[in-house]
């Protein structure tokens, strides 16, 4: 009998990548203070960051559910080395819109599957996002028409929406750039025989 799944994130965007992909799986997002850990990884790459943040999201919920294979996930946004965090308010979220205009950052996506407290599996993946040139006025048409879902994401934009209108180009897995690697994910849920392969 394959193991039950539980993705431990409250964020739609995850949950609905699974359930496009046919899994059968609970959510329960983590109880992790992810500004305290990051905190104490100051000064370490985006990579890192996201990784460790998926890990501790994983054994948390992985804790809490015996036998459970747990799916954690954290992405950040790098841009020449600074690390950027979601933006708290729409002035945040309009600072950093012109700070991406017309260059290129990284999303980088980690995803950690553990069972029993314990990390199974870790990986990551990283998309390079070159946003166009963005008027000012544009940006703030932008904002006012999405709203408070620009909160919502380290780069104050969603791709599978509106903001797909900001860039020039992407290079890297679409799924990475939502922020779950879905593809290299499913792999090692079948490897584990989690899901049918």
């Amino acid at each position: 009998m394959a193991p039950r799944l539980v993705l431990a994130s409250a964020s739609p965007y995850r949950k609905a990548l699974l359930e496009n992909a046919g899994l059968s799986f609970d959510v329960e997002p983590a109880q992790v203070d992810e500004r305290a850990i990051e905190l104490t990884l100051e000064g370490m790459d985006a990579e890192d960051i996201a990784l460790i943040l998926a890990e501790a999201k994983a054994q948390d919920v992985s804790s809490r559910n015996p036998g459970a294979i747990v799916i954690g996930s954290d992405q950040t946004l790098s841009l020449e080395g600074e690390v950027f965090h979601k933006p708290g308010d729409m002035e945040q979220a309009r600072r950093r819109l012109l700070k991406l205009s017309g260059r290129t950052h990284e999303l980088n996506s980690g995803v950690v599957l553990a069972r029993d407290g314990n990390t199974v599996w870790r990986h990551m993946s990283i998309a390079r996002m070159t946003m166009r040139p963005l008027d000012p006025g544009f940006i703030g048409r932008h904002l006012s028409a999405v709203g408070n879902r620009a909160l919502s994401s380290v780069g104050a934009y969603q791709l599978e929406g509106e903001g797909i209108q900001l860039f020039e180009r992407f290079e890297g897995d679409y799924f990475t750039i939502i922020g779950l690697p879905l593809l290299p994910l499913l792999a090692q849920l079948r490897q584990l025989g989690a899901i049918d392969g």
